[in-house]
């Protein structure tokens, strides 16, 4: 596969942009495979790239019901950080974090990495106590944070108002090496990269019957045939518990719509990401201009991909105290993608009572911030059937009480 360069760009502009080819193949499925993953979504086709590049396992097949980064890859306000309170999550989240910096030129892709920034807005006593302990326990971690004043958010995010009648601003945890990328370039990079370590990416493919013969997977059933492999990994997002329920077991999560919106195009008034957690809005604003607006997820469960009203509505209200000024601004689109959520709101990447078969679920709100440590903790369970960075977030936690509490320790309602 040709590599992108400036040099690539010029000779293309010369030659009428005729010499471009796929950024990756369109196979038919072969009859098996060592891996399959199912879903090629960020942290599918995460966990493909880092078998090939980590442990040189390329006879892989990536399954995708629908299109590539159709789930909520594509549907998510691309946020990164990294700064949790429990270890296990300040781990993975970090390691995802410190691999999106250099993401770029590992796939050879711009996945367009903006370390612009993240503040967490402390607008009640209480978050000042909490984000103060946070801040302590991410410089034990290794993780670069720090509490800072009300006048240095106003430095550092002008439109901001700290005098807000209800919720003033009263300082932020700040996370200056976190920041957004392009959410679509993530999975377009990663599936390029995989496809030219000669990974199978099989599109408009729907599992629906995952097989096994004495306790252990032996494939799957697909709309476009059978399918064989040693070891399979269900990475679905939203759609984990139909995906459990077909291997024969069931998963501790429930699946809920998360909506975001975004609005028309500004010029640039905003260079950092903020996250209001107490008014439960957080903000943006995209290289186009449009400001990124997203809020917590619907109180019921539901499978919906489509925005609604009241929700949009109570985030925008929210919003408007802190940041008067997007009360001007007219809605461009909105949407919603289906997140899985646990009972502690931290993630499950574990092996399964089926052998062989494998599963990334639960991410709730933080998907997207995780894509790389997750597919390079996952890739490695799958390969060595033991990952340190996912050894915290097994199934078995549920059963033993070993719950990984990020429902109030990160800051985050949802």
């Amino acid at each position: 596969m040709k590599r992108y360069s400036a040099f690539a760009v010029a000779r293309e502009a010369l030659r009428y942009q005729t010499g471009w080819e796929r950024a990756w193949r369109k196979p038919e499925p072969k009859k098996k495979y060592d891996v399959i993953i199912v879903g090629a979504g960020g942290h599918g086709l995460a966990t493909a790239y880092y078998l090939g590049k980590n442990f040189g396992i390329t006879n892989v097949a990536v399954i995708e019901k629908g299109w590539l980064g159709g789930g909520n890859t594509g549907r998510n306000t691309t946020i990164i950080r990294s700064n949790y309170l429990q270890d296990p999550s300040a781990a993975i989240y970090e390691k995802a974090r410190s691999l999106y910096e250099t993401l770029s030129q590992d796939l050879n892709y711009n996945i367009m990495f903006s370390p612009r920034g993240v503040m967490m807005l402390a607008q009640t006593e209480h978050e000042i106590r909490g984000y103060q302990r946070t801040a302590h326990a991410n410089n034990l971690q290794g993780v670069e944070t720090q509490f800072i004043s009300p006048a240095r958010v106003k430095e550092l995010c002008p439109i901001i108002e700290l005098k807000g009648p209800r919720y003033p601003v009263l300082g932020a945890l700040w996370q200056p090496r976190g920041g957004t990328a392009r959410h679509d370039a993530v999975a377009w990079g990663y599936a390029r990269a995989c496809s030219d370590m000669g990974m199978d990416i099989i599109q408009q493919c729907e599992v629906t019957a995952v097989r096994q013969e004495g306790g252990r997977v032996t494939g799957v059933t697909t709309t476009k045939g059978e399918i064989d492999c040693d070891k399979l990994g269900i990475v679905v997002a939203g759609h984990s518990g139909v995906l459990a329920e077909m291997a024969g077991f069931r998963l501790p999560i429930e699946s809920v719509a998360l909506q975001a919106l975004v609005s028309e195009p500004i010029k640039p008034c905003m260079d950092v990401v903020v996250m209001a957690n107490t008014v439960h809005g957080y903000m943006s604003q995209s290289d186009k201009g449009e400001m990124v607006i997203g809020g917590g997820a619907d109180g019921y469960n539901n499978y919906t991909q489509r925005g609604s009203f009241h929700h949009v509505e109570e985030t925008v209200r929210a919003l408007v105290e802190t940041f008067p000024m997007i009360s001007r601004l007219k809605m461009l689109r909105w949407w919603g993608g289906i997140v899985d959520m646990t009972g502690d709101r931290s993630p499950i990447l574990s092996k399964t009572p089926l052998d062989g078969c494998f599963i990334n679920c639960g991410w709730g709100t933080g998907g997207f911030k995780a894509i790389p440590g997750s597919g390079w903790g996952m890739a490695e369970l799958i390969a060595k059937g033991y990952s340190p960075l996912t050894a915290e977030f097994g199934l078995n936690r549920f059963r033993e009480g070993r719950f990984i509490d990020e429902s109030v320790a990160a800051g985050v309602a949802h």
